[in-house]
């Protein structure tokens, strides 16, 4: 993953990846430094653990 996409994620808090369960796609994709292509990625890495984004309304 791009190091501005760690950095972003890091800033607003997410320092695990099953932090990102709690919240959706659109909200990660927001974040300045976060691309279509580290969505995949995190959304890809989330699958081989079992978990995946929120869906629907954010928390």
């Amino acid at each position: 993953m791009p190091n501005p996409a760690v950095r972003a994620l890091h800033h607003a808090g997410y320092k695990r990846l099953d932090q990102l369960t709690k919240v959706t796609e659109a909200e990660i994709a927001v974040l300045h430094g976060i691309g279509p292509g580290t969505i995949i990625q995190l959304r890809e890495a989330l699958a081989e653990r079992g978990l995946r984004f929120a869906s629907g309304v954010s928390h």
